[in-house]
């Protein structure tokens, strides 16, 4: 059974009405920005050089990840009676997306019996309170690592289970951290250790599939506005590009030593820019898909970034073969 979604925030203020046009200086999205584009000295594509696909070399290993994926037992060893745990990692606005990302799974006919799908996102949980709390995970009374046990054991999934993540993250309040690149590098920093303390809390957790912010232009308080939300894809991004590149402390290969976190994917990016959207044309953000205080989604907008995130599941290669029948 799914979780009810948290009621939408009421900060006593009317909704955030639609701009005549998108601010001057807001960037461009990621996956729009051509070879020469730059941003704050960065250039474009999710993996970088204008890139939005992942090297060869880390696409074949992710493509032989996935393949492992298949129903294990409490024990983690393989049964056909077995679950595939996809569990969500994240704060507030990622616990409203993946409740309803449950919702239309649940009714896809397509989805595989097997996969068993545990929010674990929490509200007031961002970068910092996960990866504060990873030493402390197995005693810790505080949120969220005591919470997402107790969500697992709720859903009937084992530890052993849990083989995919869905992760979306970002700092609370970023601007206390300072201007960009020093917020985004505190990020990939705190991200880097939750990655660590999910591969061992969960031994067969293969892929973690990792979403930036949606867009903040709507956004009318400090707790995550542009142009943070925007930047903490650079954090995500490098990242995956130190994993890529041999970082140790980030080896998902047992061949080349010991294994330290799991793979490491773009999933859905779900930055666009405002009502003008993205290249694609798959993606715009209303002043109607979120709440009051233009930062957390509201029903609408959660459904627009579940169906991204199913879209995702059901078309990218590496997903298809554990989440479809």
């Amino acid at each position: 059974m799914a979780m009810p979604v948290p009621p939408e925030p009421q900060l006593g203020m009317s909704r955030p009405t639609s701009p005549t046009r998108v601010p001057v200086g807001m960037p461009v999205p990621l996956t729009d920005m051509g070879p020469g584009d730059r941003y704050k000295g960065e250039d474009g594509g999710l993996y970088g050089g204008g890139r939005n696909d992942p090297p060869r070399s880390h696409l074949e290993a992710a493509l032989g990840v996935s393949a492992c994926i298949r129903p294990l037992g409490l024990d983690g060893s393989p049964s056909p009676k077995g679950l595939i745990g996809f569990l969500s990692i994240g704060f507030s606005n990622t616990s409203r997306e993946f409740e309803q990302f449950i919702r239309l799974a649940v009714d896809d006919p397509k989805m595989a019996r097997a996969v068993r799908m545990v929010n674990g996102a929490q509200a007031h949980c961002g970068t910092a309170e996960w990866a504060g709390g990873a030493a402390t995970r197995d005693s810790s009374e505080e949120a969220p690592w005591r919470p997402l046990a107790g969500r697992l054991e709720l859903r009937r999934v084992a530890p052993s289970q849990v083989q995919v993540v869905w992760l979306k993250l970002g700092p609370a309040r970023p601007a206390d951290l300072g201007d960009f690149p020093a917020h985004a590098i505190r990020t990939k920093h705190d991200l880097a250790t939750l990655l660590t303390a999910l591969r061992q809390g969960f031994p067969n957790l293969r892929i973690v599939y990792l979403s930036c912010r949606t867009y903040a232009g709507y956004a009318v308080t400090p707790l995550s506005p542009e142009p943070y939300a925007y930047e903490v894809a650079f954090a995500i991004r490098w990242l995956i590009l130190d994993q890529i590149r041999g970082d140790p402390a980030l080896n998902c290969h047992a061949a080349s030593g010991p294994v330290k976190a799991p793979l490491l994917l773009w999933g859905p990016y779900l930055w666009a820019r405002g009502t003008e959207g993205r290249k694609a044309g798959d993606l715009a953000w209303e002043p109607q898909d979120f709440a009051v205080d233009g930062t957390h989604p509201s029903a609408i907008g959660a459904t627009k970034a579940a169906r991204l995130l199913l879209r995702f599941v059901k078309t990218d290669p590496t997903a298809t073969p554990w989440f479809l029948k």
